[in-house]
């Protein structure tokens, strides 16, 4: 006997905590990194590509999904897409934990508030999409903050803008992959562990390994970076299942201002009037995309509600013409008792597929 399905509420509910959760983990990364000192940010990068493969097979192996790598193997072009994430990807993380230890956790987080920006530019140049005019002005907004944050910084803000731009183009050839998180994840780092564990063991011949050098407790916090790595990825899964494209959007500004509060707080950034303009612009330039994503939304509710409204009446009435029809038939023929069951047959089992058509 299966158990019955959880109501809507409580899996809404699982949804909200495993975002909260996944962006929260993602927000507080800025904590981790520098614990890993003495290490550089290319060791770094590469035990976390080596520990993250490990940990996200052992996710495969309890969970037993393993049927998607044969037929993936079969498709050259999927595996060239998966080498152009696992690269991008790279970039995207490498500068990351870079930023972070050198001290420029705010403008990393300025790479992640204007990410939406950046994936609106890409889907223009490369997709050919059309924008509404709320994106354009946002789009002219957050174009407008990188000039006030360039003469901020007296330097183009160029972490932010790499971070930004990795992770969009990232995220627009991830699409055309069309895997789960877990098993993009797998086969991303299994396209970047050669590299990365030929790169660990150049160190470690070269006596530049802070691995085994740096006392136990630095070799267990190099080994959990593959599980910090994962962790939230499911999270965020099993929230993306969970919930509306429109509420996941929202809780992902949750990483940048959790980034943006620890550059402040924890490592005691400078802000100049200058930098809170230019974030500022990149705030209004979010908030003009969020209200403009949550007025498509409710429109699209609302024509999707009217459309389904004029289906039922349509179905309706096509379910009382075909009835009206059988009945006169019947009738016609009730002298021919073989010929009157013959009719209504036909007609019981027409009615109900044009009702299931309308609705």
């Amino acid at each position: 006997m299966q158990k019955p399905a959880p109501p809507p509420r409580t899996e809404t509910r699982k949804g909200l905590l495993c975002a909260f959760a996944a962006y929260g983990l993602w927000g507080l990364f800025p904590l981790y990194w520098p614990l890993l000192h003495p290490s550089g940010a290319a060791e770094i990068l590469a035990h976390r590509m080596v520990w993250s493969l490990i940990a996200v097979l052992a996710v495969l192996a309890v969970t037993r999904r393993w049927a998607w790598i044969r037929p993936l193997l079969r498709q050259p072009k999927r595996l060239a897409l998966i080498v152009l994430c696992a690269a991008t990807i790279s970039v995207n993380w490498g500068v990351y934990i870079w930023g972070v230890n050198s001290g420029h956790v705010v403008e990393t987080s300025l790479g992640y508030f204007i990410n939406p920006l950046v994936s609106i530019a890409l889907g223009v140049a490369v997709l050919r999409e059309r924008l509404r005019p709320a994106q354009w002005a946002a789009v002219g907004v957050g174009a407008a903050a990188v000039i006030v944050l360039s003469v901020a910084y007296g330097r183009l803000p160029w972490i932010a803008l790499v971070l930004a731009a990795s992770f969009g183009t990232y995220s627009l050839v991830k699409k055309q992959v069309g895997l789960d998180g877990l098993e993009s994840m797998a086969a991303e780092t299994a396209v970047q562990f050669l590299p990365a564990a030929g790169f660990l063991v150049f160190l470690g011949a070269t006596g530049r390994s802070t691995f085994l050098s740096a006392g136990a407790g630095h070799t267990a916090l190099l080994m959990c970076s593959g599980a910090i790595t994962a962790l939230p990825l499911i999270l965020f899964g099993a929230a993306a299942v969970r919930l509306p494209l429109s509420v996941v959007g929202m809780v992902q500004y949750l990483a940048p201002t959790f980034q943006f509060v620890l550059g402040l707080l924890v490592f005691h950034e400078g802000m100049p009037p200058e930098r809170w303009a230019g974030f500022a612009l990149v705030w209004l330039a979010l908030a003009l995309l969020t209200w403009d994503a949550l007025r498509t939304a409710r429109r699209g509710r609302l024509e999707l509600r009217a459309a389904e409204a004029r289906a039922r009446t349509h179905g309706a009435a096509a379910a009382t013409t075909t009835a009206a029809t059988a009945t006169a038939t019947a009738t016609a023929t009730a002298t021919a008792p073989g010929e009157r069951l013959n009719t209504e047959v036909t007609s019981a089992s027409e009615t109900p597929e044009v009702t299931a058509q309308g609705q």
